[in-house]
């Protein structure tokens, strides 16, 4: 099998790549200039607010580490993660699935770099409807969780076949 970067799989590199530094400038923008954390809860729309949280742990802050042993492990569960799906990408010819492994990767090498620089990672965003509040997310989940909804349309519609190169 021949591993390459053309084609999709630029295409799917560059939205890793676009994906990571939007979310490390949105964070790095959040934690430092705006300082979110000393501002306290910003309403945007009356649905959505930003607010400072660490997570320690994965998502929904399920695994939850206090440890640096953990610490390290949920680094390299992400990075190996990135690797993984990097690797998916590199062998993949269908442009869906290329975005799709992009977001991904992009997203979780993100979240590893915040492990590695905060000790855990920055989240800001919190959807809410009256007292229900949802969990508290960053740009990385959301790149995260539309690379899995892409993935899962490419399943639906393309063929196996046509996805990857064999």
């Amino acid at each position: 099998m021949k591993l390459s970067f053309r084609g999709p799989q630029a295409w799917g590199l560059l939205v890793a790549l676009v994906g990571l530094a939007l979310d490390q400038l949105h964070k790095w923008w959040m934690v430092g200039s705006f300082d979110l954390a000393d501002r306290g809860r910003v309403a945007l729309l009356p649905w959505l607010d930003m607010v400072m949280t660490w997570n320690h742990g994965v998502s929904y802050g399920l695994f939850t580490q206090d440890s640096t042993g953990g610490r390290y492990a949920l680094i390299a569960v992400g990075v190996l993660g990135t690797l993984a799906f990097l690797w998916w990408l590199a062998t993949t010819n269908r442009v869906l699935p290329a975005l799709s492994l992009g977001l991904i990767a992009g997203g979780a090498l993100s979240n590893a770099i915040d492990r590695l620089h905060y000790g855990a990672v920055a989240d800001f965003f919190l959807f809410h409807v009256g007292s229900f509040q949802w969990y508290v997310f960053n740009l990385a989940d959301v790149w995260i969780c539309a690379g899995v909804v892409g993935m899962a349309l490419s399943w639906m519609t393309e063929r196996r076949e046509n996805a990857t190169v064999a």
